[in-house]
């Protein structure tokens, strides 16, 4: 028998113990006077050997258990910080059933008195204790802990009990979410709720996850973009909408790229590229002040600052400025044998416009470390976007980079019912002659922007990697709660 399974047989008989003495390990609740943390506040400045006369009454999870003669020490946490208790044999009758049944991980109540100890140590001397659920397993040894990232990440639940400061980080993600979300209520915008589950997806180049409903007996997709629905409603007369929106795309997992992750979607009638820059910017700058009290951080020991205005370069300005080259004047097959020498998968495969971005991909992106707009794509790289007003060949698109990712998306949305046909037909052909990520034809939608659209600019910002930013973390796996992770078999 393992030592794992003896610690398990020694729990459970505790558990038939205490049901035997009439006491409910598992009861449905306990009255909680105060929490840790706000005793903590209320007593930072009491005097070490100082005692109050406050009688607590509080919760929380032992993390372990010190014996000294007749007293005994149990530092315990809950949710807003960890105190310890004290249980002397003098003012607490029980003491022995305590020493008895009780183990690390067990949730307890107690009532006592707050007082600070001879060292300093903000404590309760407990009068009585509750059992209020017993733990089955240990948790893993304070100085041991969980080292295996993988397993960090497959337990999350014992991560955040043992590594209380991968808590902060989640705090600090939704803090981020609240201040986005503040700051665009202030400027108008209203927050929607758009489909999940989608008959047809589109908006974005990407491969989707596929299921079936199994009453219509339908093929239906979990949604890549919630991009189209969201146009749909400024056709209905929303002006100014947004949607944290959990997408799921069917593609590569690595440090930036989980197969579901947030964005946040922000249209605004009457808008441009140009005026979604401004958004995009504020938005971020905004966020950090309001989470971070500054605009500067660091990340991974490179200080990046996010107050606006950004810097802004055209796609091949970049190209020319960090991989010496003019796109410009290279024909198609001087592209190619350039996307070839980069190692470019499938460089033969792809179009002028297409060849131009992944090169751009490959030489320029690690370099736009500081808040940089890149602007003006090739026309080939969305089917969703308007022309650029000075060269047609080109598309009003940007992406914001920050720490060589990009972090965004952002249009002057095509509102031009027959040229959006066009496109989203020869998108259909692409599909239909294998190219996995380009878009269906979603007759809905073009029956919607054929009742009229208004002219709109539309902004997409990845959550995952802003909160991987603004915490310092190292992979987006830090950032989600439950990353995917490989099953282990």
């Amino acid at each position: 028998m393992t030592r794992e399974d003896l610690m398990l047989n020694e729990r459970l008989k505790k558990i038939e113990s205490l049901r035997k003495k009439g006491v409910e390990p598992y009861p449905y609740s306990y009255s909680v006077s105060h929490n840790i943390g706000e005793i903590i506040e209320k007593n930072k400045d009491l005097k070490p050997e100082a005692k109050t006369n406050q009688k607590v009454k509080v919760a929380g999870r032992i993390l372990s258990i010190r014996q000294f003669g007749k007293i005994n020490f149990c530092p315990i946490a809950d949710s807003t910080g960890s105190i310890q208790l004290v249980f002397e044999e003098s003012n607490c009758k029980d003491l022995g059933d305590f020493l008895k049944f009780f183990d690390t991980g067990d949730f307890i109540g107690v009532e006592g008195i707050v007082f600070k100890t001879k060292r300093g140590e903000l404590s309760i001397l407990v009068k009585n204790f509750q059992m209020l659920s017993k733990a089955l397993k240990p948790l893993p040894e304070k100085w041991h802990g969980l080292q295996d990232k993988e397993l960090r990440y497959r337990q999350r639940y014992i991560d955040l009990i043992i590594n209380p400061k991968i808590k902060e980080t989640f705090v600090l993600r939704g803090k981020i979410i609240k201040m986005i979300k503040e700051f665009l209520d202030s400027r108008g915008f209203i927050e929607v709720d758009t489909p999940i589950l989608q008959p047809i997806y589109g908006g974005a180049a990407a491969r989707p996850f596929t299921t079936t409903l199994n009453d219509l007996k339908m093929k239906i997709y979990l949604r890549i973009s919630n991009e189209l629905y969201l146009k749909r409603l400024l056709v209905g007369g929303f002006d100014k909408v947004y949607e944290f929106a959990k997408d799921f795309r069917n593609e590569g997992i690595d440090r930036t790229h989980n197969p579901e992750f947030l964005m946040v979607e922000i249209y605004q009638a009457y808008s441009d590229y140009n005026d979604m820059m401004k958004l995009c910017e504020e938005t971020i700058e905004y966020t950090a002040k309001k989470v971070l009290g500054k605009t500067e951080i660091e990340y991974q020991g490179t200080k990046i600052n996010l107050k606006a205005p950004w810097q802004r370069i055209t796609m091949y300005d970049a190209i020319k400025k960090y991989a010496k080259i003019d796109v410009t004047k290279m024909n198609e097959k001087e592209l190619r044998a350039k996307a070839e020498e980069l190692k470019i998968k499938d460089a033969s495969k792809l179009s002028r416009g297409l060849l131009i971005a992944e090169i751009f991909k490959e030489t320029c992106e690690k370099n736009l470390v500081q808040p940089t707009f890149v602007t003006d794509f090739p026309k080939e790289t969305s089917p969703l976007c308007k022309a650029h007003r000075k060269n047609p060949d080109l598309i009003e698109r940007f992406e914001p980079y920050i720490n060589g990712w990009e972090i965004g998306n952002a249009y002057s949305e095509l509102n031009d019912p027959q040229f959006q046909k066009k496109l989203l037909e020869e998108q259909a052909k692409l599909l239909r002659a294998g190219d996995e990520e380009a878009n269906p034809y979603d007759e809905d939608f073009v029956n919607a922007i054929e009742h009229g659209m208004p002219p709109t600019g539309g902004l997409g910002i990845g959550i995952d990697r802003i909160v991987m930013l603004f915490t310092n973390s190292e992979s987006i796996r830090d950032v989600i709660l439950f990353p995917f992770m490989k099953q282990n078999i």
